[in-house]
């Protein structure tokens, strides 16, 4: 594994959106849900949470989709990048939560849960000992750990 280094960077597939990052995440989570679903689509995204004022971007300007009331989802309108889910909380502030897949070094985020599991893709789990969580991670008691107990296919 990987040592978490300083300073973290990272960016869209043509570089034109760039962002770098000096703090630790508060969270890293795996997001079942349909709007992350669709944003990525793949059949989860994984994210690392840091408040916005964390987050330095540079290069070309992301452009953001209000998926819902209070919630942004960035991404370079150059090669289509996923890059960000944003939104304020009350507990928390503003939030950025950035697709790890875009980081330079992804190998040192480390999730620790899964946000939204019941929402996920019946046929599709991660097999980890991580918290399930019915809505967000933080504030909230897991369902389980580990995967779900069957498989909606039986054994296969």
């Amino acid at each position: 594994m990987a040592k978490f280094p300083s300073k973290m960077s990272g960016g869209c597939m043509c570089g034109a959106v760039r962002y770098e990052i000096t703090d630790l995440p508060s969270r890293v989570l795996h997001c079942h849900c349909q709007s992350c679903r669709k944003h990525t689509g793949a059949p989860a995204a994984t994210l690392a949470v840091f408040t916005l004022d964390q987050v330095k971007f540079s290069g070309k300007k992301r452009k953001i989709y209000n998926s819902a009331p209070n919630v942004g989802r960035s991404f370079c309108d150059s090669c289509g990048s996923s890059l960000t889910w944003e939104t304020v909380l009350d507990d928390e502030g503003a939030l950025c939560a950035i697709h790890i897949s875009n980081f330079d070094q992804p190998d040192v985020l480390i999730p620790t849960g899964h946000s939204f599991y019941p929402d996920r893709i019946s046929w599709f789990d991660i097999d980890d000992n991580l918290p399930r969580y019915e809505g967000f991670v933080r504030g909230n008691e897991p369902l389980h750990l580990g995967p779900a107990k069957k498989h909606p296919h039986g054994d296969i």
